[in-house]
């Protein structure tokens, strides 16, 4: 057998050649098991270099990093406040705060604190990876701002130690001395460090100085846990989360840290509901207390910029030694103060006021008149209030959106009418009149409500969203119902942000947002801009018509008590009133106003002022005029009168036949108070000439015109033929005893008859034809109506004997009064004279068959007048607000 071996030796032989043939067997293996060896040791080798790369960029970034300086991490740095020109005006932080120690902080004010900055801060070393991903998922879950992505003590460092510039390099620095940061200093010290440099307002730096501002407690044990989120939810957004200025974000806010505060541990799930039904205004001191603080001279200006610093910059002005240039011009800013509070105006008891001045081209702001009798830190009523706007939205909201989207000319003819809102609710203008057809222009200029509703339904909600959004003006478009067409907002406007969005307009359409701060600088020399960039906000077409009538609104309308003598003003005036429930229950003047607002610019300067009382006091008629009056003592001041508004090439001006509609252009004909002249969107003006005051041929005249007298009726028939062409009408006029024609018939009839005719009267008749062309010359006749033997019937040409010889007599007496000074002659004495004076084939006004493009203005020119007679002094109440009610019950502006 071939497994038999003759000895052990050949046995062993056998097996061994065995195994040899086994293992060739096998070479794929052997291959992949070596191929999988290489990747392996590939990606070893190159992690190696990575990490030895990136340990040298890392040194390299970290070589020149700041070192711990003590001083730096727990003594701020005040910063410095320069303006327009570079001059230094203020020095603001070092002296506003109450440096508190860590034991003297109590747990709950430390949680608060924790929970919203930074929950791990016990247990990281610095940085925490962990807390880096959950403010991600925390924004995501809670909404933006839920929580942050860097450590306490990453805040630290960047506020002490590095400048604000988003690079990679300042990040990696971050993280290193944040690491260093750790190693040196304790956790207490850090949370120590970290909560007297908060900044809380202009006032307040640290939690101590926080708590004794906004709570009047020294001891920070003293506050309670809802008090302490409140602090501690500020500093992300300290100006809107201020308890005092916007309680219901401060709330809102002190709510979401503690829903925090209970999710990290800190308190219980009773804790966290009886917390959060606690108003937020509990225990907060009262706004004179408030105010009771440091005082700067600039402080409405100064507390705005150091606003825009911290929202913008993301850095804290108290405390970080900085430079900041702003935009206030101290002048215009010294004047405004002594026009809020100087002898210049005379205010009422509990009368404020708020004003808002920029560049018109820039939207750099130039002063602020933040209220009067005002101390640091009160309510800033040129940008922290929020009151309806009444008619100083109508440009805003109605006539610009429906140029842009429209391209309604300034001509564009709406009908002033009875109206309601979509909901049926009714509209009324201030003088509860309508003024039946009126062009855009007049519209505005008298501040007509019932034509900005009609032209904020014609431009569309999203057109209008769209369009405010782009002037600064957020609006939901939930919230946007027709009553926001006159003024009645929901949440109201600033001055600050009405003079942002008018500016707009006298700059070609651009945008730029109003700001008090151009640029910072930090203490290691870098330097931030912060100058918002130029927006294009609509159409230079829109931006310019809306000028040019608000041009004529203080030239002739609503606003001339701002007019500037020298100066080229646009402007609008805006009043709002109380609801009618409010007047009821208060006892307030019908005739009073709630709010007063003037909003102009000229090619220089933009200003928006508002006047009105706090609670339910109303501005007397009188009291409603200040915001005109300011508006025009702070522009005359200021402004030299340089510069103009320029019509683009997308505007085309155009004279047109007043009150046609469609427009059509006046003929050469058209007498000049019959023509108007509007501006156009380039591509949309009339192109077709009124033919109305055009010489035209007349229309073949009636013939056979003869008259009858019915005794036995007492009426008299006339008749009469025409052998003219097409559709015919006839004039049939009467005179009777020598007095004036009057119309007695206009049809198409061949015939009359006149009913109850006096016996012994001369009767004289004219018979006009009236077709497109025009009228034809009046056919005559005379009838003197006598017993039936003894009428007399005469056309013209059979009286033509008659009326030389009457014409002889006629010359006589002219001799007579000459001689005599006899001037009473009778009028029956020269019958033919009444014909020749109402002779008038061309008169058009007595075409009833007349086109719509030539139809005349007539009534609208009556109506314009009265308006006008009323309005003589628009000022003295004549443009008083009419009580408006929208269906949500908010009060509505109106002029």
């Amino acid at each position: 057998m071939s497994d038999q071996f003759n000895s052990r030796q050949e046995r062993r032989k056998a097996q061994q050649g065995k195994s040899r043939s086994n293992t060739h067997s096998k070479p794929k293996k052997k291959k992949k098991a070596g191929l999988f060896k290489k990747i392996l040791l590939s990606i070893l080798i190159i992690g190696v270099i990575g990490l030895i790369a990136g340990g040298v960029t890392f040194a390299v970034m970290v070589a020149d990093s700041p070192s711990l300086d003590e001083a730096k991490l727990k003594t701020p740095y005040s910063s410095t406040i320069y303006d327009k020109n570079g001059k230094e005006i203020a020095e603001i932080g070092s002296e506003k705060r109450t440096y508190v120690s860590i034991k003297d902080i109590p747990d709950s004010v430390k949680n608060a604190f924790l929970a919203t900055e930074d929950a791990r801060f016990y247990d990281h070393h610095g940085v925490d990876p962990i807390r880096i991903g959950g403010a991600l998922l925390a924004n995501f879950e809670g909404g933006f701002g839920s929580e942050g992505g860097s450590t306490i003590t990453q805040q630290v460092v960047k506020n002490s130690l590095l400048s604000h510039e988003k690079t990679l390099k300042r990040k990696v620095q971050e993280v290193w001395l944040s690491f260093q940061l750790e190693r040196k200093y304790s956790k207490d010290e850090i949370l120590e460090m970290y909560l007297n440099r908060i900044y809380f307002s202009p006032q307040a730096y640290g939690v101590g100085k926080a708590a004794e501002q906004f709570y009047g407690v020294t001891d920070l044990n003293d506050l309670t846990v809802e008090q302490a989120a409140t602090l501690a939810g500020m500093p992300q957004s300290p100006n809107n989360y201020n308890p005092i200025k916007h309680p219901e974000k401060a709330e809102k806010r002190r709510n979401v840290v503690l829903s925090l505060m209970n999710k990290h541990g800190f308190i219980s799930d009773a804790e966290y509901n009886k917390a959060k039904k606690v108003a937020v205004t509990k225990g907060l001191v009262s706004p004179k207390e408030y105010a009771k603080t440091t005082s700067n001279k600039y402080s409405a200006f100064i507390e705005q910029a150091v606003a825009e610093v911290k929202e913008k910059a993301n850095v804290t002005p108290g405390t970080d030694g900085l430079k900041i240039y702003t935009t206030i011009d101290t002048d215009a800013q010294d004047y405004v103060d002594e026009l809020m509070d100087g002898d210049s105006i005379q205010y009422t008891e509990k009368m404020q006021a708020g004003l808002t001045l920029l560049d018109t081209k820039t939207g750099e702001i130039r002063a602020l008149g933040g209220g009067r009798d005002r101390k640091a830190g009160d309510f800033n009523y040129a940008v922290d209030t929020k009151r309806q706007p009444g008619s100083t939205i109508k440009p805003i909201l109605d006539y610009g959106p429906v140029i842009e989207n429209k391209k309604w000319s300034t001509y564009e003819q709406i009908k002033d009418e009875a109206y309601t809102y979509s909901t049926g609710d009714p509209i009324n203008n201030y003088d509860r009149s309508y003024r039946g057809w009126i062009s855009m222009r007049e519209a505005l200029v008298d501040s007509r409500n019932i034509p900005a509703l009609k032209a904020f339904q014609a431009a569309g909600k999203d057109n209008i969203v769209k369009f405010a959004g782009n002037l600064g003006l957020n609006i939901n478009s939930d919230d946007l119902v027709e009553a926001y067409a006159i003024g009645g907002f929901g949440n109201g406007v600033s001055p600050l942000q009405m003079a942002g969005a008018y500016s707009a307009f006298g700059n070609n359409g651009y945008y730029n947002e109003p700001h008090t701060v151009t640029a910072v600088e930090f203490n290691d020399g870098t330097k931030l801009d912060l100058t918002p960039e130029s927006k294009a906000a609509m159409s230079d077409y829109t931006a310019f018509m809306i000028t040019d009538m608000l041009k004529s609104a203080v030239q002739r309308g609503t606003g001339t008590a701002a007019q500037v003598p020298g100066v080229t003003v646009a402007g609008k005036t805006g009043t709002t009133n109380f609801t009618e429930d409010d007047i009821r229950k208060h006892g307030i003047n019908r005739n009073g106003a709630r709010d007063s607002w003037f909003v102009g610019y000229t090619p220089q300067y933009t200003a928006a002022v508002w006047t009105g009382k706090e609670g339910f006091n109303s501005l007397s008629q009188s009291e409603q005029q200040v915001a005109k009056l300011l508006f025009k003592k702070l522009i005359a001041k200021v402004d030299n009168g340089s510069g103009s508004f320029e019509k683009p090439d997308s505007v085309v001006e155009a004279t047109v036949l007043k009150g046609s509609n469609p427009p059509v252009l006046a003929s050469s004909n058209t007498p000049s108070d019959k023509k108007v002249t509007e501006y156009f969107v380039k591509g949309t003006q009339p192109t077709t000439v009124s033919k109305k005051y055009e010489e035209k041929e007349n229309a073949d005249k009636p013939s056979g015109l003869s008259a009858e007298y019915d005794e036995a009726s007492k009426s008299i028939k006339l008749s009469w033929s025409y052998s003219g062409d097409g559709d015919v009408s006839f004039k049939v006029k009467q005179s009777v005893d020598g007095g004036g024609y009057s119309e007695i018939q206009n049809s198409s009839a061949k015939e009359a008859v006149i009913p109850n005719a006096k016996e012994g009267s001369v009767y004289r008749f004219q018979v006009t034809a009236v077709t497109e062309d025009g009228e034809s010359d009046p056919a005559s006749v005379t009838l003197k109506v006598n017993a039936a033997d003894e009428d007399e019937s005469k056309t013209d040409d059979e009286k033509k004997d008659d009326d030389e010889k009457k014409q002889d007599a006629d010359d006589d007496q002219d001799k007579d009064k000459q001689n005599n000074g006899n001037s009473n002659q009778p009028n029956d004495q020269n019958p033919g004279n009444s014909d020749q004076n109402n002779q008038n084939p061309g008169n058009s006004d007595q075409n009833n068959g007349r086109k719509d493009d030539d139809a005349d203005d007539q009534d609208n020119d009556q109506n314009k007048d009265k308006d006008k007679d009323k309005n003589k002094n628009p000022d003295q109440g004549a443009n008083t607000g009419d009580q408006q009610t929208n269906s949500n019950g908010q009060s509505t502006g109106t002029n």
